[in-house]
């Protein structure tokens, strides 16, 4: 039995086709890019099917997102309208998991997307993300925290209210129905 992480190509050929509808349904999100160049980098690349799957099956609606990077590479971030469905209810990271008492949630944003094989967002690309559209209205998400703040106990997190990108701070230990994590994937 094989340990890596491969889909099956019917499930793949599904995926691709989703993946497909929803880059022509967002131009907005990747101008002057076409579909076949991204399509022609995932087969390249078909062991990052399994991590967009993993990202698809969790709510988070993956899609194309051009933040202004120059690279002849493509970042796939959730772009689900709230933070994702499945992937809420978790603390920050391990050490925040082993650390909590009683009461502990599932998992852990960072064990999570690790597991995934993406990485949270960064508050930069959270932010560019909320230039193409609103996201997190209701809910709020995780994202990357400094080491600086992590070591004294707390993450960082984001949403959108009152027309405004917030950022705020918790103790890491902290989980909410209503927080998760977007994640990033670059292939």
């Amino acid at each position: 039995m094989s340990n890596k992480k491969e889909l099956p190509p019917k499930q793949r050929e599904e995926l691709l086709t989703t993946l497909k509808n929803r880059f022509e349904k967002n131009m907005n999100r990747h101008k002057g890019l076409a579909w076949a160049k991204v399509q022609a980098k995932l087969e390249a690349h078909a062991e990052k099917l399994w991590s967009l799957n993993e990202m698809e099956k969790t709510g988070g609606e993956p899609d194309v997102v051009n933040l202004g990077a120059k690279s002849d590479g493509f970042m796939f971030i959730d772009c689900s309208a709230e933070s994702p469905k499945d992937r809420r209810s978790l603390c920050y990271d391990r050490k925040a998991l082993e650390e909590r008492k009683e009461h502990k949630p599932k998992d852990s944003a960072v064990d999570m997307a690790a597991a995934m094989g993406i990485e949270l967002l960064t508050e930069e690309q959270y932010r560019a993300l909320q230039e193409l559209g609103e996201f997190d209205t209701k809910t709020s998400s995780w994202i990357q925290t400094p080491s600086a703040v992590r070591k004294l106990g707390g993450a960082l997190f984001c949403d959108r209210r009152y027309d405004t990108v917030f950022l705020y701070h918790n103790g890491a230990d902290s989980y909410y129905a209503a927080r998760g994590f977007r994640g990033v994937l670059s292939v």
